[in-house]
């Protein structure tokens, strides 16, 4: 995951090109964007009086609580796997990474503005969210197989697992919130 860095022994520089790295970012991203998946389809459950402040307040405080939580369990995991707290660098990667699946929910909150500014309905600024969430995680699971060396049945078995467990996350929460 880290390389040295000749000019500091002490410190690691972690290249985005890193397999780790970018096992990383995409692994957030992908939590971050199920995360927002199930918060969006139980918002589409009681759209009635929603507003879209409420629904955008409700949508960042998850996705904060999220993002923070996975934050902490960087850290912590860390320390207990090196028995050291993170050099300026490898924290700075952390935070690279936290920051980067905020991302994630950048469409829903631009659908939601449409909602505020009137142009949409709060539901249909759901329904626009819940389709994009979708799609991404359709284009970040195309993206993580695509240059995989595995026969194209093992990709597409991949995809279709990762479009099942959306399908569940979609499933339970209408189950939920039926």
């Amino acid at each position: 995951m880290t390389e040295q860095n000749a000019s500091d022994p002490d410190e690691t520089t972690i290249s985005r090109d890193d397999p780790d790295a970018r096992a990383a970012r995409l692994k957030e991203r992908i939590y971050v964007t199920f995360t927002s998946l199930a918060v969006v389809l139980a918002l589409r459950a009681h759209t009635e009086g929603l507003t879209p402040a409420a629904v955008a307040t409700t949508l960042g405080i998850t996705v904060a609580g999220t993002l923070l939580a996975v934050f902490v369990a960087d850290l912590v995991s860390h320390i207990a796997v090196h028995a050291h707290l993170p050099t300026a660098t490898e924290l700075q990667h952390m935070i690279a990474v936290v920051a980067g699946a905020a991302t994630a929910i950048l469409l829903p909150f631009a659908f939601v503005g449409v909602a505020a500014l009137g142009y949409w309905s709060v539901e249909s600024s759901l329904l626009a969210s819940m389709i994009a969430l979708l799609a991404a995680l359709g284009v970040v699971g195309w993206l993580a197989v695509r240059r995989v060396r595995l026969p194209f049945w093992q990709k597409a078995l991949v995809l279709g697992a990762e479009v099942v467990l959306g399908a569940a996350v979609i499933g339970l929460e209408l189950l939920a919130h039926g």
